[in-house]
């Protein structure tokens, strides 16, 4: 029977033998190697089908603090140009979802012209310089983008349309097109619910409780409450009737996938009250044999019910 995927980690996990690790390290190291020199020299087999899905070798050299030096160069600037002509909306060989780029480039590719301005600010943390250069692009060069400094001041997001880019500023690196990738810190979590509260749901409550989870509260107004029909709704009752009834409780299932908990409960001014403490990692199987890791593509979805619920049972009321 040939080897498999699990055979291999088994043998890593299990196996204490370190020179038998390191030598099966060195096999996958060469491997590595020889498969990005025999690539970066077929130049057109690299532009049209590199021989690592989506290059993901470039983000595991990246993501273990090697330098650019360290990267296959044309492979790389490839890369970096597909990113960009993304950006601007032209043809890709596929689309550079969950793409890492070095800091320096993706201001180069973002916001070209005022790139090396802004790597010097975000080496030297001066964000009130960088944020004077993203202003003016928003108010003077009508450029359509949104952004947040993390209180920590360890990350900068930018939104573009339903696209979401995170700057990790003490990596030096920056995540293009978040889809997949899982969010692994709370102080990045809480930022991009506070970016997305301020542009689609500003009157949610949210707040952050370290190292547990992000709380966001919302409420259905008493007013609007005492408007739902109180038996199951027929064909001629209104779509917040039949949302309530039909769809609410699915959607209370999906939240609780990514949640702590979630508390329902009538407040001291009669509202329903609908608090979540949304984490990067939960227990949402029963028998919690499994942990769901919180991906930017499951925020999307989580947003999405908020915003519903927001303009849907809030907002109409005020």
């Amino acid at each position: 029977m040939p080897l498999e995927q699990n055979h291999i980690a088994n043998f890593l996990k299990d196996n204490s033998n370190p020179r038998n690790k390191s030598e099966l390290f060195n096999l996958l190291k060469e491997r590595i190697e020889y498969l990005c020199e025999i690539c970066s020299k077929d130049r057109i087999r690299n532009v049209l089908n590199p021989m690592c899905y989506h290059r993901f070798l470039l983000a595991l050299r990246l993501l273990n603090g090697l330098g650019i030096e360290d990267q296959p160069e044309f492979c790389y600037g490839v890369h970096k140009d597909i990113v960009f002509r993304d950006f601007r909306n032209k043809t890709v060989i596929y689309k550079p979802n969950d793409a890492y780029l070095y800091l320096i480039d993706f201001f180069d590719v973002f916001f070209h012209g005022d790139y090396r301005k802004l790597n010097k600010f975000f080496s030297k943390n001066d964000f009130k310089e960088a944020n004077k250069i993203f202003n003016d692009r928003i108010n003077n060069r009508d450029e359509h983008f949104q952004y947040l400094l993390t209180d920590d001041k360890s990350f900068m997001i930018f939104k573009y349309g339903e696209k979401i880019h995170v700057a990790f500023i003490k990596e030096n690196y920056a995540l293009c097109n978040a889809n997949r990738e899982n969010i692994t810190d709370l102080e990045l979590l809480f930022g991009l619910c506070k970016l997305f509260a301020r542009l689609y749901f500003p009157e949610i409550k949210l707040k952050l409780i370290p190292n547990n989870c992000v709380e966001i509260k919302t409420i259905i107004p008493k007013e609007t409450l005492q408007n739902i029909s109180s038996t199951e709704p027929t064909e001629e009752d209104s779509k917040r009737d039949k949302y309530i009834w039909n769809v609410f409780p699915s959607e209370l299932d999906t939240l609780s996938q990514f949640s702590k908990e979630i508390n329902i409960y009538i407040d001291k001014k009669k509202n329903l009250a609908i608090r979540i403490h949304l984490v990067i990692e939960s227990e949402a199987i029963i028998n919690r044999s499994k942990r769901i890791l919180l991906r930017y593509r499951d925020l999307r979805l989580i947003f999405n019910i908020l915003y519903r619920l927001y303009n849907d049972f809030y907002i109409l009321h005020i």
